[in-house]
This record gives structure tokens, C-alpha cells and sequence, in this order.
């Protein structure tokens, strides 16, 4: 996602590529397809490893049969074709955010639409929490498909079993260390290998096909559903791991920004589907053409034995490679999701690094990947394998997508304005879908599935705290507020007036900073050009360059500066200002001095926040970055003065 807002939005809402570079629609719509294949689907792409094992070896009571293995793989595609297909990429790619999908910026559009109505705090809470779970999901997905893949080599020869984990911890570590680097090198053979990969499993996939060509009787809806009027409970219990096939849907709508909604729904319809239809059909009818007791045994890892023997160690290093990449790109969204969250007001200030030169949207987040990283081993060495690991992974996702599901109809009657007796069938069908998907995966939280709802709902409490702290602080501050008319009148005469620019960092648009009262009154000094500057995010993803700033002459040399952006865009000061030179001064950086407000909180009695979430808050007002390294101010032109707040 690139910082392009003063260019001009295409089409389907994405700005196209512009001198910064980047991703956007400068590049032919087959092109960015492929980009595509190689940055967005290798979640869902890698889910074939374990998805159709999981449905039998998670639940013993599933004979293996010729009706049960049609019943699961026409779950699948079915599932594959109502959630993805339909939900995600036909219905929801259509409600983007200036181009941006993802809850949080789906949360903006509709907040944008509904305004302050009755309902609209539930609608943010919504997108808040399933922005919580989808950090379960990627501290999950990383674990679980790069140990999958890793335990391909107990099928090459049983007796490297006792690798398997060690080697899927230094693959891992290898990954989290190579973040901060930058995606930008080794992103050009992502597209290649995962290319490769689909290739690879589509052609497993038909082989098997070709041997029995009766699998192909599971695209009628009739054996999903004889297999529910056959087995009743235990079939609504493995839709606990026939939604492993749809893992990485909420991804897909989250990285649209990346490639615009046309170019996905190509790579999704005319390549990442089949391949991925051919081999869950291609397993099902390598099973169904055994006999009990061989299928058995092969429903173990049925991914790998698609392969003949000479060929299963190259799947297995071509597998571990395409979960390699999938895992990046769920860190990158983690990454990409908290920078939306920070500039949404969500999230403290963390410390961002850029790491591409032209790119804006590769960005590197040290805390978040450090603490991914520690999560992912601990999970590793926790759960020890990938079948166990499946028990925690659904519920993140079906979470997820059940809130979306919601948030859908929100959509459709606030924004869309579809009647409700339109609305509410096909709101109606998709949680009933989505709902059983969630339903059959709550079975899952002893053995694992508390794992994500525990970090969803410590993410979420954060997340709230210091949305709700951040709103208490700015109105305790403004309730002592002197308003700067009054201030620029009374100071002129009573301070000694000193060369240069001095510009006072503000949360708000009105009244004066507590840095500037401070100045005044230990210093007794006031520069001969006062600007107080407040940042200002928009709900959009982009704010264009022509509205990038306002400023307005108070008179006796103060001034009130906005700069606006979007909350996919860096907030860079320095570059703002040069950009403000146009409404109404320029500003020499040599000669210019930037007063932040640092605040101490003390917590107290008054009605609020519980005191427990106050200290919260005070610990993430500790530990955030500064104001210095998030609005990238020149740091020997910076000075900071403290103040105290009680909320």
C-alpha cells in the first residue's frame, strides 16, 4: 500500500503507480494478477497441506468411505465457493475504502455513512475485535504451515521425525529475522514459486482425478448434505476443519489495496481456485480409491502421497518454500493492520521503519515482529504438531469472518441503501453459514481454540483502553483549555519576541498546547512565528496532496496549521510543511524548532475507566514511541516539555 494520495484514483479505487513507485494500477491488469498470486494467496494457498487430513483425523468417528470422503470434499468446495468466492471476493471486494478493504477500513466507510447513529459505536467495536483475532491468525498461520510442510519428511523417511520441529524453528526465526529487511528483494520470486507451487498441486490433483473420476460427484450439493442427514453431529463437528480450506479469506479482502479488486478476482477465478479445487479433489479421490484400511494409513498426509515416492522430498522443499512465503505475508498484514489501527487511534505510537525507498507500504514494525515471533515459538513448542495446532486455527478465522458477515449487513442497508427485505435474506444465509463454521469450532477451544480468543480479547481490551484513555485525556485537556485569540492577544506584549519559527505539536484544533504555556512560562520567550500544528487522519485510506493542508492567520505572527492525512499514509511533518508553503508561508527547517507535549498520567477516582485500565493505559502512554520518531521531525530540532493529566 502505497503513500499515493495525490494521485488520481482509477476504476476500482486504488491509486495508480506514481513517481513513489509501488504497487497500483500503472501495471497491466495480468500483471498485478500475478503479482497477486505471489503476495495474497499463499494463506489460503497452503491450506490444502493440512484442511482434508484434519476433517478425518480430527474426528475418528468419520468412516472412511466413499460417502464420507464425497460428503467432505463437497463441503469444501462448496465452502470454498459460498465464503470465498462469493462472500469475499464477489460481494465484499465491492465495499472498498478508497481501494482499502480489511475491517478496519470497512469500520471508516461505514462510520463515514452511518454517522453518530444509535448502532454506530457497535459497528466500531465489531471491527475493532475482529482486528483483535486477527492477530491469533497470524501468530498461528506462520506455526502451523510451516510445521505442516516441515512434516512432509516424516513421509520421505519416518526417522527424521525428530527434526521436524527444530527445523521449522529455525525456519521460522529465519523468518521474523528477515523482516526488517524488506519484502521488496526477495518479493520478485514470490510470484515464481507460488506460480510453481499451484502448478504443482493442480497437477497432483488431476492425476488422481483422472485415476477416479468419481470424486467429481462431490460438486453436487447432495453429498455435503447427505452427509449431514448420515452423521448429524459429527458432521457439524468436522466443519471445524473443512473451514481450514477457506483460511485466508479475510486476508484476501484485507491486501486488496495492494493489487485493486480486478486483478485479485482474476488471479482468484482464473488460476488460485482450480488448482487449489483440483488437488482437495484430487486427495478425496486418492482415498476413495483404497481400501479401509490403506486409506487409513494414507489419510494421515494425503497431500504429500499425491506424489510419487522420488518426488515427495522436492514437494516437501517446494511446500515448506510456499508456506515460507504465506507466513510473510500474514506478518506483512500484521504489520499493515497495526499501522492502520495507530493512525485510526486504535494504537499507541509504535516505531515504524521504512524499508523500501519507494514503496510506503513496506514497512517494518519491530515490536510487533518480535512479539509475533516469540508467540509463534512458544506455539510451536506447545502444540509440537501442525494436527494439534488445527484445534486453535479455526476459530481466529470463522471469528473473523462471522463479524464481517455482520459488518455485510450494515453495508448493504447504511451504505449501500438495499431495502431490508432485500438485506436481511442474504444477510440471513451468510451467518447461517458462517455462523455453523463458528459454532463447530467453539468445540475446539479446550484443545487449543482458547488460544486466539485469549490474544483477540487482550488485543481488544488494548485496542478499546487506548481509544477510550486517548478520548478522556483530550477531554480533560480541553476543559482547561485557554483559546489561542485570548492567548495571542495577552502574550504579544508580555513575552520577548525571539527570530525564527517555533511549531507547537497539538492533539487538537482547538485552544493552546500545554507546550507552548510551558514555554512562555519558564522560558519567557515566544518565536516571531508561532504555529500550532495538529495532525489530523481521515476515515479515508488517502487524503489528496490539495487538501493536504489549511492554515489560519491569527494575527500578531500566530498561526493554526492542519495537515490531513489517511490512515494509510505516513504522517511526515517535514514534508507536510514543505507542501504547506502553498497555503500561506514557507517554512526553513534550519530554522524552525518543534515543541512536543509530553504527558504524565495520573491515575485517579474520577468517573472514567476502571482504575485497572487506567494503569493500562498509562503503561502503553509510557511505551509509546514519541511524537519525534512518529511524525518524522528532524531530531536536533525537537524539544519536549512534560505535563500531567488526571483522567
Amino acid at each position: 500500500m502505497n503513500d499515493t494520495a495525490s494521485a488520481p484514483l482509477q476504476q476500482d479505487g486504488v491509486p495508480p503507480v506514481t513517481e513513489q513507485g509501488g504497487h497500483g494500477h500503472g501495471g497491466s491488469r495480468t500483471a498485478l494478477a500475478v503479482g497477486a498470486i505471489g503476495v495474497v494467496f499463499g494463506d489460503i494457498g497452503t491450506s490444502p497441506l493440512y484442511a482434508f487430513r484434519e476433517t478425518f483425523a480430527g474426528a475418528a468417528s468419520i468412516a472412511i468411505d466413499r460417502l464420507h470422503v464425497l460428503g467432505v470434499v463437497s463441503l469444501i468446495f462448496w465452502s470454498m465457493l459460498v465464503v470465498v468466492a462469493i462472500q469475499y471476493v464477489t460481494i465484499l471486494m465491492r465495499a472498498d475504502n478508497k481501494g482499502q478493504g480489511g475491517s478496519l477500513a470497512l469500520v471508516a466507510l461505514l462510520s463515514r455513512h452511518i454517522g453518530k447513529s444509535s448502532y454506530g459505536w457497535l459497528v466500531v467495536l465489531l471491527g475493532v475485535f475482529a482486528t483483535s483475532l486477527f492477530y491469533g491468525d497470524s501468530m498461528i498461520t506462520p506455526a502451523i504451515s510451516v510445521l505442516s510442510a516441515v512434516e512432509g519428511l516424516t513421509v520421505v523417511d519416518q526417522r527424521l521425525n525428530p527434526l521436524v520441529i527444530p527445523i521449522a524453528l529455525v525456519l521460522l526465526v529465519c523468518l521474523f529475522l528477515l523482516q526488517s529487511r524488506g519484502t521488496a528483494k526477495v518479493g520478485a520470486l514470490f510470484a515464481p514459486v507460488m506460480i510453481v507451487y499451484f502448478v504443482t498441486i493442480a497437477g497432483l490433483g488431476l492425476n488422481q482425478i483422472i485415476l477416479n473420476p468419481d470424486i467429481l460427484w462431490a460438486l453436487n450439493p447432495y453429498y455435503a448434505v447427505m452427509f449431514f442427514v448420515t452423521d448429524g453431529a459429527v458432521a457439524f463437528f468436522a466443519l471445524g476443519a473443512v473451514v481450514l480450506a477457506v483460511t485466508g479469506s479475510e486476508a484476501l479482502y484485507s491486501d486488496m489495496g495492494h493489487f485493486g479488486r480486478g486483478p485479485m478476482r482474476l488471479s482468484w477465478f482464473g488460476f488460485v481456485m482450480p488448482c487449489l479445487l483440483l488437488n482437495y479433489f484430487g486427495q478425496g479421490a486418492m482415498i476413495a480409491g483404497l481400501p479401509p484400511e490403506q486409506a487409513a494409513e494414507v489419510v494421515r498426509n494425503p497431500f504429500f502421497l499425491l506424489a510419487g515416492e522420488e518426488w515427495r522430498l522436492p514437494l516437501v522443499i517446494l511446500a515448506t518454500v510456499a508456506t515460507f512465503i504465506a507466513s510473510q505475508a500474514v506478518i506483512s498484514g500484521a504489520f499493515s493492520i497495526t499501522h492502520q489501527a495507530m493512525q485510526l487511534g486504535f494504537m499507541p505510537r509504535l516505531s515504524i521503519r521504512h524499508t523500501s525507498e519507494t514503496a510506503a507500504g513496506q514497512i517494518y514494525i519491530p515490536v510487533v515482529n518480535w512479539s509475533l515471533m516469540v508467540a509463534v515459538i512458544l506455539l510451536v513448542l506447545t502444540f509440537q504438531t501442525s494436527s494439534n495446532l488445527a484445534a486453535a486455527y479455526g476459530i481466529a478465522v470463522t471469528g473473523a469472518v462471522t463479524i464481517d458477515t455482520l459488518l455485510m449487513g450494515v453495508l448493504f442497508v447504511g451504505v449501500w441503501k438495499w431495502k431490508w427485505f432485500i438485506a436481511l435474506p442474504v444477510v440471513a444465509f451468510f451467518l447461517i453459514v458462517d455462523g455453523a463454521y463458528f459454532a463447530a469450532n467453539l468445540a475446539k477451544v479446550p484443545d487449543g481454540g482458547w488460544f486466539p480468543l485469549v490474544v483477540g480479547l487482550v488485543a481488544f481490551t488494548l485496542l478499546t483502553t487506548w481509544a477510550r484513555g486517548r478520548k478522556l485525556m483530550r477531554d480533560r485537556m480541553s476543559e482547561t483549555a485557554l483559546p489561542i485569540e485570548i492567548f495571542a492577544k495577552s502574550a504579544k506584549n508580555s513575552a520577548t519576541r525571539v527570530p525564527g519559527t517555533a511549531i507547537f505539536m497539538a492533539s487538537q484544533t482547538a485552544g493552546v498546547p500545554s507546550a507552548l504555556l510551558h514555554n512562555i512560562k519558564h522560558n519567557k520567550v515566544l518565536h516571531e512565528r508561532v504555529v500550532i500544528l495538529t495532525v489530523l487522519i481521515a476515515d479515508a485510506p488517502y487524503v489528496d496532496v490539495t487538501e493536504r493542508c489549511e492554515i489560519h492567520d491569527l494575527g500578531d505572527g500566530f498561526y493554526r496549521a492542519t495537515l490531513h492525512y489517511g490512515f494509510m499514509q505516513e504522517t511526515n511533518v517535514p514534508q507536510g510543511l514543505k507542501e504547506m508553503s502553498r497555503c500561506g508561508g514557507e517554512f526553513d527547517m534550519m530554522h524552525t524548532s518543534f515543541f512536543l507535549s509530553r504527558q504524565t498520567l495520573l491515575a485517579s477516582d474520577k468517573p472514567g475507566m476502571p482504575i485497572w485500565r487506567e494503569k493500562i493505559f498509562a503503561w502503553m502512554l509510557r511505551n509509546a514511541a514519541t511524537a519525534m520518531d512518529f511524525f518524522r521531525l528532524p531530531t536536533n530540532r525537537v524539544v519536549e516539555l512534560g505535563s500531567q493529566v488526571e483522567i
